[in-house]
């Protein structure tokens, strides 16, 4: 179970700073977008010095317990990024920076705490990780302990802004919101356990194993639900994107038989393709630029070729209420005569007019007249 949540975990993390890096290239001045991506690229980082193959080469290069102050380092620095999220997002320009220097030298300060209390500590007294460690030791318990109340101080600051604006916000971003303000909530707890089992070790006491790896999935689970939240409006918002384009891509091929027999009689209506390339063909803006262009070159196609419909139909007959079926029939008949140049007399005329004035209804019945043509034989 816990090896299947490290992996998820880290699946997801690396997904996430490889989006939030890509944001971040495209927006390079955003103050908030930076900090928060420096904050997922420090959480990633973390996780090197804590992994199996890492922890040796850090000790080998500088001394006992680099490993474990290199990640926990890195921990602050998470812990000072999100914060600076949030001072760039709630305040003006001015005071955020402001307040985020005063946050950096809070960090620093106890930065130079943890890291003078790893170099003072025997042997590998902090190397052996949380649950061995020996708490009784007073450097161990200051780097534990002060890492700790400072992550848990930035943390708690950050669930009561999170929860704070996801109260002010609409769907989808205040899903997001609620995710990320559970995730904090859930870390924030995690940190005040630890501090209390440190107090608990650093007098004698003892703390079940059971307990302890219950707080680090408790830990493990709410960074997961933290990366969620901050990357849910967007993930949404290209998945609105994706079914867009997706719909876009079907309509224009359904609509290929109505402009392929609109075309070949007004090939003067159709408009030249910006470009045939196939990035140009697959992407999100050309499909959905080739759509726009097809649902007007086939509506100004027909009320060109409405006259001829007139012509040709019965007395009595409307083009605006006749069924599908009926009018590609006389579609066809319409298209050979205007492509012969026959003289007309009528007027043009609307042509599978939708009930409701909105694009959507229009390339319905666009939708219906060619699938119509499409089921009758040439």
């Amino acid at each position: 179970m816990e090896t299947l949540a490290i992996a998820l975990f880290l699946t997801g993390l690396a997904a996430t700073v490889v989006w939030k890096l890509y944001q971040l290239y495209r927006a390079p001045h955003d103050a908030s977008l930076r900090s928060l991506a420096l904050c997922l690229v420090c959480i990633a980082c973390s996780y090197l010095p804590a992994m199996p193959d890492g922890r040796p080469g850090f000790d080998h290069i500088a001394s006992h317990n680099m490993a474990k102050l290199v990640q926990n380092l890195l921990l602050l620095a998470t812990s000072y990024f999100l914060m600076c999220f949030y001072l760039h997002s709630v305040a003006d320009e001015h005071i955020g920076r402001r307040r985020a220097r005063r946050e950096a030298a809070v960090m620093v300060v106890v930065m130079v705490i943890i890291t003078v209390a790893a170099k003072t500590a025997p042997g590998e007294a902090i190397a052996v990780g949380f649950r061995a460690a020996d708490m009784t030791n007073p450097p161990v318990v200051v780097f534990y302990l002060g890492a700790g109340l400072y992550m848990l101080y930035t943390l708690a600051a950050a669930s009561w802004w999170t929860r704070r604006y996801a109260r002010l916000s609409g769907r989808p971003h205040a899903t997001g919101l609620w995710l990320a303000a559970a995730g904090l909530a859930g870390m924030s707890f995690a940190c005040a356990t630890r501090a209390i089992f440190i107090i608990i070790r650093a007098f004698g006491g003892a703390v079940p194993d059971t307990v302890t790896s219950g707080v680090s999935l408790i830990l493990m689970f709410s960074i997961l639900a933290f990366i969620v939240g901050v990357t849910y409006s967007s993930a949404r918002s290209r998945l609105d994107a994706f079914r867009m384009w997706r719909r876009h891509r079907r309509v224009h091929r359904e609509l290929q038989p109505l402009w392929e027999l609109l075309s070949e009689a007004f090939p003067e209506y159709v408009m030249k393709p910006s470009s045939s390339s196939w990035r140009d063909r697959w992407s999100a803006r050309s499909v959905h630029r080739r759509y726009t262009r097809r649902w007007a070159e086939c509506r100004d196609c027909l009320v060109r070729l409405s006259p001829y419909l007139l012509d040709h139909a019965p007395d009595g007959a409307t083009l605006d209420t006749a069924p599908p079926d009926v009018l590609a029939a006389r579609l066809r008949q319409a298209a050979d005569a205007a492509r012969r140049g026959a003289p007309v007399h009528a007027r043009a005329m609307p042509v599978a007019m939708p009930h409701h004035e909105h694009r959507d209804d229009d390339v319905r019945e666009l939708v219906a007249l060619s699938n119509a043509l499409r089921r009758q034989p040439d």
